[in-house]
């Protein structure tokens, strides 16, 4: 007697299955029904926490295939006990164990300094290995124009810049301005320094000093908060307190990831 599937539905009506993924910390994914993407906090018998990238927490109940990993439909399910190996890098993405750094790509992302460079590196470096992008720094833009010309950017080779204090009528504004080359992207961030854009309370303070007009903001920071009016030694103890993206202010975080972006469509690296 021939055996028949209990299942009536038809074949080309089933859902297809979905795998099952542990909500372990900093899980990155998108509910489904509102389309709410953050980081897993917290997972309970039922329920699972997230916080998006402006500090926003909502609870969501594990539903099968109820929220997107990468884009793809998940099952989130309560994580075993014991200790959980990170599956994410420090700026969000899905970490890759093994991974092997690509051949750099003919693009670049082009910072204005050193502390701009040691910082994306911080939160994106894994990210920017896998996709083989290379960032240099360029100790300020007041010859960007000419710098981009140089350059030469294309299809297979676009440029990104990332412009510090990039508001409208500052002097990084103007000189962004003067750039038209369709394949470059120039985006930026508010703050007067990239040390502006680690958030006060990871560095333990209650908030960025204003410093005066007409006088080194970094010396200033460092004479209004006390500390010995060394800026390197300054730069690298706020760096020590940067651990992932969730350390850095949105208005950064969204200003690299963009440049990443437009940098990776100009062709695939090579492995």
């Amino acid at each position: 007697m021939r055996a028949y599937d209990s299942d009536l539905t038809p074949p080309w009506k089933r859902s297809a299955p979905v795998p099952e993924v542990a909500a372990e910390p900093d899980l990155v994914v998108e509910e489904v029904a509102t389309g709410f993407c953050g980081a897993v906090i917290g997972c309970e018998a039922g329920t699972v926490t997230l916080e998006d990238r402006f500090g926003k927490r909502r609870v969501f109940p594990l539903e099968p295939r109820g929220f997107l990993l990468e884009g793809r439909p998940v099952t989130l399910v309560r994580p075993s006990a014991g200790p959980v190996r990170p599956s994410r890098t420090a700026s969000g993405s899905l970490a890759v164990p093994g991974a092997r750094a690509r051949v750099a790509r003919a693009g670049r992302i082009y910072v204005e300094g050193r502390h701009d460079a040691e910082l994306v590196e911080r939160v994106w470096g894994d990210d920017l290995r896998i996709e083989g992008v290379v960032v240099e720094y360029l100790e300020g833009v007041d010859d960007l124009p000419a710098i981009v010309a140089e350059f030469g950017p294309g299809p297979d080779a676009r440029l990104g810049v990332l412009v510090d204090h990039l508001v409208p009528g500052s002097k990084e504004s103007r000189i962004a301005a003067e750039v038209s080359d369709a394949h470059t992207l120039i985006v930026g961030h508010p703050y007067i320094d990239v040390w502006e854009a680690v958030k006060p309370a990871s560095v333990g303070i209650p908030a960025w000093p204003t410093v005066p007009r007409g006088q080194d903001w970094k010396t200033g920071v460092c004479r209004a908060l006390g500390w010995p009016e060394n800026t390197g030694a300054a730069w690298q103890h706020i760096l020590s307190k940067v651990r992932s993206y969730k350390d850095l202010e949105p208005s950064l975080l969204g200003a690299v990831e963009h440049l990443i972006d437009h940098v990776t469509v100009g062709g695939p690296a090579q492995p």
